[in-house]
């Protein structure tokens, strides 16, 4: 059986990690969903970082979310093609280039990487996005960790693409 493509939780203390971080930061959660990111914003976010981590479900789901969110078809494309789009708002571009640098490193990018993110947002935002980058970055690998799942319980028939 070949190596499981997709990253995966490898531990239930990788996971409550995560989640602890996500939980303990529950009034950013509300205030980054309410304000400070945009809806059409957060999809793209989500859609660059789901890309990386190749969660399946996760992809699913937020192609519906980015629709109507009012992504381009062009964003879309290029986002379902793993790359920034060349058409979202330039605002928007460092930190999408952050959010593909985020996932690509395991949520683990260089000091450099993350200094310019709060140097390009200010630190109340790039906590706002670090909350959305960490919100799908759980959602994906709990996906991915089902699939591995259903992988090794298929002898890798099933869940492995």
């Amino acid at each position: 059986m070949k190596p499981f493509p997709k990253r995966i939780y490898h531990s239930p203390a990788e996971f409550l990690a995560d989640f602890r971080y996500v939980l303990s930061r529950r009034k950013l959660v509300r205030r980054t969903m309410r304000e400070l990111i945009s809806y059409p914003f957060r999809e793209r976010l989500m859609m660059t970082v789901t890309m990386v981590n190749g969660c399946r479900y996760c992809r699913y789901y937020h192609i519906g979310e980015s629709k109507k969110a009012g992504l381009t078809d062009a964003e879309m494309r290029d986002l379902l093609a793993g790359h920034v789009p060349a058409d979202a708002p330039t605002a928007e571009l460092p930190a999408l280039i952050y959010a593909q640098t985020w996932a690509d490193t395991n949520a683990d990018p260089p000091p450099d990487a993350m200094q310019l993110l709060t140097d390009t947002y200010g630190t109340e935002m790039a906590e706002a996005i670090h909350i959305v980058l960490r919100m799908i970055r759980v959602g994906n690998l709990l996906g991915n960790t089902t699939d591995y799942l259903l992988y090794r319980l298929s002898f890798g028939r099933f869940g492995g693409v």
